[in-house]
């Protein structure tokens, strides 16, 4: 009998756990954990440099791409084509050891296409029965190549994945591999062809970089070393065990109450209804919710800890301000009308910072 459907089975991503840990579980032990993430500094510095060999004059872009994936988020790559979005997350699955694969979003792109659907079978004795068939979420780094070049309902496919880290298909629950990044690359709304990500997806985003054009020195070197017989190649530094664990050491980062102090101030200000700041009241029509504290808090650490610093600090939250706030508020009409951008107003805010 025929069976309908048939596929080949999926890849296998369970992680190891025979492995050593690669940083000491010392909780209760202050002066290990300053010694574990001086440990991961140093290699927080060779994931930089391996990543250097192939993407070139993006050093801040790079350093945001990895402390997203270090604060166990989500990250919204957004740029014109042709500045490396694609090759750096292909780059970062090289280097991190992951598990990756890559999906080109386009406006026929369907759900199923993303998380994968049910076929029906049937075997020798003639019974039938249906089998999940994974789609490539099912992978430890997706790339959501071009998301907005696809419609607002499969974009919102990507919801309970990004959120809850597995999906719903047929009333059955099935877990995604741990650790899971979707790192989204979009095309500026200028573009044609494109549909805005609704906000409630933008939230899950743990910071939207925004992806410059490189220097005249680093485009030179670009323009010679790509177009010559012998191209670099990435290496593998860590592997998807060692990320978790620096995720987890993430977490153990001490962070002191000024800075916690200034990242409320810093979202709440931006929040038209509890502002005490005239022009956010004029030209802010949504502010940013608890996510925005949340994302500071993990990503100012897991900035200090790249930078190999052993504790954030107020410069770190405004360095970040950008990344975390931009996709989380909105400009009004009248701001719009008198040239005011959300990253202008963000700057008025780390005003209040200093």
């Amino acid at each position: 009998m025929t069976r309908l459907g048939a596929r080949p089975e999926p890849r296998s991503f369970r992680v190891q756990t025979d492995l050593p840990p690669p940083f000491t579980d010392a909780a209760a032990d202050p002066e290990a954990v300053l010694r574990d993430i001086e440990a991961l500094g140093g290699k927080l510095r060779a994931v930089r440099d391996s990543v250097g060999k192939v993407i070139y004059g993006q050093r801040d872009v790079i350093d945001q791409t990895l402390i997203s994936l270090l604060s166990g988020g989500h990250l919204l790559l957004v740029g014109l084509p042709g500045l490396a979005k694609t090759k750096l997350v292909e780059t970062l699955g090289i280097v991190l050891g992951l598990d990756a694969r890559r999906v080109q979003f386009t406006p026929d792109l369907m759900p199923a296409d993303i998380l994968g659907s049910e076929v029906l079978e049937e075997d020798a004795a003639g019974r039938r029965a249906f089998r999940f068939i994974p789609g490539p979420v099912f992978t430890q780094l997706l790339m959501a190549d071009e998301i907005n070049r696809a419609s607002p309902r499969t974009q919102s496919a990507l919801l309970q994945s990004m959120q809850e880290y597995h999906v719903s298909v047929g009333g059955k629950r099935h877990d995604l591999p741990r650790p899971f990044h979707v790192l989204a690359t979009q095309n500026p709304l200028e573009q044609e062809g494109t549909y805005p990500l609704p906000e409630a997806q933008l939230d899950r985003f743990l910071l939207q970089v925004d992806v410059g054009y490189p220097d005249e020195a680093a485009e030179r070197e670009m323009m010679i070393v790509t177009t010559g017989s012998r191209q670099p190649q990435a290496e593998r530094v860590l592997t998807a065990a060692d990320l978790q664990a620096a995720q987890a050491l993430i977490r153990r980062v001490p962070i002191g109450d000024k800075v916690v102090d200034a990242i409320l101030t810093l979202v709440r200000a931006g929040r038209p209804d509890s502002t005490d700041v005239e022009d956010i009241k004029k030209h802010v029509a949504w502010g940013p919710g608890p996510r925005a504290s949340q994302a500071l808090m993990l990503a100012s650490r897991a900035r200090a800890v790249l930078q190999g610093r052993l504790a954030p600090s107020v410069d770190d939250i405004v360095a970040l301000a950008g990344p975390v706030l931009r996709h989380r508020m909105a400009t009004n009409f009248a701001a719009r009308a008198e040239g005011v951008t959300v990253d202008s107003v963000i700057a008025k805010l780390c005003t209040k910072l200093a």
